[in-house]
């Protein structure tokens, strides 16, 4: 039953959360939505930070999950349409949260505390595997902008909220490939 409630919970809380931002979205208004008292949503979530941490933690250990991987590949094109595939799966099951991202930024990254520090450090070891060994600085400039396809895309999700998960991932892995194919090994 507590893991029911917990859920319902963190339902409602994405739902507003993406539809309201962060910030504006209170514990009071999750609470009302679930016919619980404060106190009731208190005691499955101690805070609003709490509930955004649960939401997102299973994002960053999929995401790192990815980032492991590719470290262990050789850079080679399959396995970077491979990899770019895998971050592309991760962000499309987090739809809802990735949005969430790009819409209240300043928000998200305070309330992330240590959370934010291992994203960064997670994302900085894709862009260093995606720019290849010995890259110049146009390679690194192209592999944080393949993974800018994929997340700004994935943020603005409410425009592309009639496209399929099967349709949006083999375009924006292919606009995700197009920023690298010139240079591709």
């Amino acid at each position: 039953m507590a893991t029911d409630t917990r859920d319902a919970i963190r339902d409602v809380a994405l739902e507003l959360f993406g539809r309201q931002g962060y910030e504006k979205t209170s514990l009071r208004e999750i609470s009302e939505r679930l016919g619980m008292t404060k106190a009731a949503l208190y005691y499955h979530y101690p805070s609003k930070q709490a509930l955004l941490l649960a939401l997102v933690e299973p994002l960053i250990a999929e995401w790192k999950t990815v980032a492991d991987k590719a470290t262990t590949l050789a850079h080679s094109t399959p396995n970077i349409e491979r990899v770019l595939g895998d971050c592309l799966d991760v962000l499309l099951s987090h739809r809802a949260i990735a949005g969430m991202f790009s819409r209240d930024v300043p928000a998200i990254l305070e309330a992330l505390g240590p959370f934010y520090g291992d994203l960064m450090e997670l994302t900085k070891r894709l862009h260093t595997w995606l720019a290849g060994p010995e890259p110049s600085t146009a390679d690194r400039v192209r592999a944080v902008a393949t993974t800018e396809v994929l997340g700004s895309a994935l943020g603005w999700s409410p425009l592309l909220a009639e496209v399929g998960d099967d349709e949006l991932r083999a375009i924006l892995l292919d606009a995700a490939m197009s920023v690298l194919r010139p240079h591709l090994p």
